[in-house]
């Protein structure tokens, strides 16, 4: 793959902070490498040696619950770092990451994040920013979580994923995700997803073709009680 200080999706991350001279020291030291559609990125609770640049694909951010289901707490995307949080604290990760479809990555060893971190005030706000972003989203999935009903929780769901990550030429949404993720977005059963997304379809909300979701009706998913 090619080189740090080249790559065009430094633009959409904290990288872009970094000079030149810096870029080119983590192009040398970097490591590529493709990622199957459902191969684990990392796990929950594993201690994470480095940071992960997303060059293409995308993948899901989850914690197991103490009734033994996973929670999606985000979706990383083409152009986002993975990662981060854990190799400033020094922790492990608490979440666990896994490829929603095939994806290319380039994994930045920690020693180096941390010398940029420590020499180059840009990218330490930078960095500190996108956590701040973070940390906002998963406040707004707790409030969501009390006070939105299943259907909207999961007509915003289908909206959000719409926003961010497009669709394909028949208008179905891009990313296909299954029954079990959309129960786990919204933190619901599965069950209950499969019941809401049956009756959004008899509504003509959404339409399906195989496993993928188009959305029909925008402004009505926006206005679901």
């Amino acid at each position: 793959m090619g080189k740090c200080e080249q790559c065009i999706i430094k633009q959409f991350n904290a990288l872009k902070s970094l000079t030149k001279d810096e870029l080119i020291r983590i192009s040398g030291c970097k490591s590529s490498k493709k990622i199957k559609k459902g191969e684990v990125i990392f796990e929950e609770g594993e201690v994470l040696n480095g940071v992960y640049c997303i060059r293409d694909g995308i993948c899901k951010l989850s914690k197991l619950s103490e009734n033994g289901k996973d929670q999606i707490v985000k979706m990383v995307i083409k152009g986002q770092l993975l990662g981060q949080r854990s190799i400033i604290s020094g922790q492990s990760s608490n979440l666990q990451a896994v490829a929603l479809n095939d994806m290319e990555v380039c994994f930045i060893p920690k020693n180096e994040i941390i010398s940029d971190l420590q020499r180059n005030p840009k990218f330490s706000f930078d960095v500190l920013q996108d956590m701040a972003r973070d940390l906002k989203d998963s406040d707004d999935i707790i409030v969501n979580m009390a006070q939105k009903t299943v259907k909207q929780r999961l007509a915003e769901a289908l909206i959000y994923i719409q926003e961010n990550f497009g669709e394909n030429p028949d208008g179905t949404l891009s990313v296909l995700l299954s029954r079990e993720d959309y129960a786990s977005i919204v933190g619901t059963a599965t069950e209950s997803a499969i019941r809401v997304l049956s009756q959004f379809k008899r509504e003509g909300l959404i339409s399906t073709i195989g496993k993928f979701i188009k959305i029909e009706n925008l402004n009505g998913l926006k206005r679901v009680e």
